[in-house]
């Protein structure tokens, strides 16, 4: 039983050290650095590819045109939503976005699923 535990401990110790949670993103000129919590660069994404709209510990979103393209931390593009439909992005956090689209405020999930609408005032 010992054993189980310890291995148990030891797997979610390595699974910790492995997970990059975005702490801050440094915007340059012509990039976009992606720093974890000790200060690790998780990635560059170039300023090429949009503007950062915000950011949160498991995602960013970049607005480019008329599309938001969503990130993993280590820069994968995993969701694309047009502006249009989406609305202004107001707010990043946790796992959800909120946007303004005319006289609604939306609550969004990071994979792009409508959570939430309640009228603007």
């Amino acid at each position: 039983m010992k054993k189980i535990i310890a291995t148990l401990a030891l797997l979610a110790t390595f699974m910790s050290m492995n997970a990059q949670d975005i702490a801050n993103i440094e915007v340059t000129q012509s990039w976009n650095y992606v720093y974890d919590s000790s200060g690790k660069k998780i990635c560059t994404i170039s300023r090429s590819q949009g503007e950062l709209v915000g950011y949160s510990y498991s995602f960013f979103v970049l607005k480019s045109g008329s599309w938001y393209y969503f990130y993993s931390p280590t820069g994968k593009k995993f969701n694309t939503l047009s502006v249009s439909y989406v609305g202004e992005i107001i707010s990043v956090a946790g796992n959800t976005f909120t946007s303004r689209n005319g006289n609604w405020i939306y609550t969004w999930s990071k994979e792009g699923k409508k959570i939430n609408t309640r009228s603007a005032r």
